[in-house]
């Protein structure tokens, strides 16, 4: 082996784990994302999709994809600044401002190229980025690709992020830039708060709301529509991975910042742009949001529902509000042993262990999609309570 290879090799914790039988990741799904699943021949319930609207195989989606695709093929060969803007591309972001209330939006690769081409960029070397502890990993990277100074406050905690301000030279400019529902545990910024304080110390806002679209406002316009302060938030960020059913992400914001990031958010003008048939899905996902309400309605049943049984349980959900549940282990063997031990009972959830979270803090995520039904929200619950008392979790 080579230098590099040699000093590669030394990280040989995903081969223990195998050995164990307690590995849990890339397990290869083998039919449709759907509340049931089919891994290794063996159906499983799904508790660990980010498809909360459900939307992944709706008819009208995949009519939508196949159409575009037919028209267009299935690739735009460059980038959006080049030879890769369609017409649909130019549609579907006058339609994201719309929704999101804001003057322009830009419709991005990924999610996390947004986040990191977005944040990256916007502030200078003589300016801050605030940011929450518990923000994205795309957040935090586009921060580290900045040449501003980075400032981070204690999670949802505003009497920190306060501090974070005032310690900031007044004529400077403040982003702060916070998750509007945090991925792992399910909690939601106070983005009141955030706003009151923003307007007090004269900075900047921009919340991703990956996970708030199409669970939180109406008809899932996120939570900072749900807050109703959508026009105090600089810059609204959504994915299409999860309620939208596809692949890339946008940023929605006002006229000037939007002609900015045009001409300086490298990864959105060294990137090749969205497939036509991904495109196609996100505007016909957006069509089910706006005319289903009943969809998002139920979501928030099964949440409710689910919520209370955990409770009722025994287990230690956190300050989650929303379709994702942590339920905390706080212990990183036995975090791999329940996810496996779950799957062994036919209960697809995802572990969040260390590093990505303190060793005193791990949990297993569970999350909902609208398509689930309250039988089979019945039936994780009993397996989980099953499975966490074999373990003395609860």
């Amino acid at each position: 082996m080579n230098l590099l290879q040699t000093k590669l090799a030394k990280f040989d914790i995903p081969q223990k784990m195998k050995a164990q039988g307690v590995y849990p990741y890339f397990r290869a799904i083998e039919s449709d994302q759907d509340t049931e699943v089919i891994i290794n021949g063996k159906k499983v319930l799904m508790f660990g999709s980010n498809s909360y609207l459900g939307l992944t195989n709706h008819p009208k989606i995949k009519e939508a994809a196949i159409a575009a695709t037919k028209k267009y093929g299935t690739g735009c060969a460059g980038s959006r600044f080049l030879n890769g803007t369609l017409d649909m591309h130019l549609a579907l972001e006058k339609r994201l401002a719309k929704f999101v209330g804001k003057e322009e939006a830009i419709v991005y690769s990924t999610g996390f190229q947004v986040n990191l081409g977005v944040v990256s960029c916007l502030t200078g070397r003589e300016d801050y980025i605030i940011w929450d502890e518990l923000d994205h990993a795309s957040i935090i990277e586009g921060r580290r690709l900045s040449f501003s100074t980075p400032l981070k406050f204690k999670h949802n905690d505003m009497n920190s992020l306060e501090k974070v301000l005032k310690s900031c030279p007044v004529d400077k400019i403040k982003l702060i830039v916070v998750d509007g529902v945090f991925s792992m545990e399910g909690d939601v910024a106070p983005l009141p708060e955030i706003v009151k304080l923003a307007k007090q110390y004269n900075a900047s806002i921009m919340v991703d709301e990956a996970h708030g679209i199409g669970v939180f406002g109406r008809q899932g316009r996120g939570t900072c529509d749900h807050f109703g302060v959508s026009n105090d938030v600089d810059l609204i960020m959504g994915t299409f991975s999860k309620s939208f059913a596809s692949l890339g992400g946008f940023i929605a914001t006002d006229s000037i910042t939007a002609n900015y990031l045009r001409h300086n958010s490298r990864s959105y003008i060294f990137s090749a742009s969205i497939t036509p048939a991904s495109t196609a899905a996100v505007s016909a996902a957006l069509d089910i949001m706006e005319s289903e309400p009943e969809r998002i309605n139920h979501l928030w049943d099964l949440t409710h529902y689910a919520l209370e049984g955990f409770r009722n349980m025994g287990c230690e959900i956190g300050h989650t509000s929303t379709p994702i549940i942590p339920l905390f282990v706080r212990n990183n063997e036995k975090t791999f042993q329940v996810t496996r031990d779950l799957f062994e009972e036919g209960i697809f959830v995802n572990p969040v262990v260390a590093p990505a979270v303190a060793p005193d803090s791990t949990l297993i995520r569970f999350s909902l999609m609208a398509t689930h039904t309250h039988e089979q929200v019945d039936i994780a619950l009993d397996k989980i309570n099953k499975c966490f008392k074999q373990l003395n979790i609860i």
